[in-house]
């Protein structure tokens, strides 16, 4: 159980590690394609990765959306067969529209692990830190 763990935790700190650099390919690379996504951010569900990098390139060109750096915090594994739940809390800086915004927020990835050894992202739930 303690392997598992560690590799789920280095699954999530590849995925942290990859939106904090604003790399992209990388992050989007961590998730299945049938990956789902909530964010208190945007009024409704995105129901593939395909939506979600969509709506990235969205952000990029409207709002001058970048990713300057994230903290991940406060952070657990729990395992249940091929399932993985992390969650953590997170602290991004970000630029929008060339202001930066630093948010605090809690994050919910489920991992699933693959056939491979490898363990994607198949969920994420993003929710504002009170």
């Amino acid at each position: 159980m303690e392997h598992q763990q560690d590799a789920v935790l280095a699954a999530a700190d590849s995925l942290v590690d990859a939106f904090g650099r604003h790399d992209r390919d990388r992050y989007f690379a961590a998730f299945a394609p049938e990956a789902t996504f909530i964010f208190h951010n945007l009024d409704r569900r995105l129901g593939t990765r395909a939506e979600y990098e969509a709506e990235w390139v969205l952000w990029e060109s409207r709002d001058g959306f970048r990713v300057r750096a994230c903290r991940s915090s406060d952070r657990d594994v729990r395992i249940a067969g091929p399932i993985a739940i992390f969650t953590h809390s997170v602290e991004t800086d970000l630029t929008f529209n060339g202001e930066p915004v630093t948010s605090a927020e809690r994050e919910t990835i489920v991992f699933e692990k693959q056939v491979t050894g490898e363990w994607l992202a198949i969920h994420e739930h993003l929710s504002p830190r009170p």
